[in-house]
């Protein structure tokens, strides 16, 4: 996939929400490690590639929108390598 990822806000909401049994709606903004596993885990199910994550892009990860932007980078660069 050539370019920016078809990735959203709104879908990691919805993936949020799967998680928590919330509307999309209602998912904080917030991510604990919980739910940022299961981004990762859905993304690269989603992608069918592993996301190359380092600890430090890990660790910088604490809302919704953190989220957005690593993995729209992750994506980029496992599609160019």
């Amino acid at each position: 996939m050539p370019g920016q990822p078809d990735l959203g806000r709104a879908d990691l909401l919805t993936m949020l929400a799967e998680l928590t049994a919330k509307p999309a709606a209602e998912v904080p903004d917030r991510i604990g490690s919980m739910e940022l596993a299961w981004l990762v885990h859905l993304i690269e199910q989603r992608y069918e590639r592993r996301l190359d994550l380092t600890d430090d892009d890990l660790a910088g990860i604490r809302t919704v929108d953190d989220a957005l932007v690593v993995f729209r980078a992750s994506l980029i660069a496992t599609a160019d390598g």
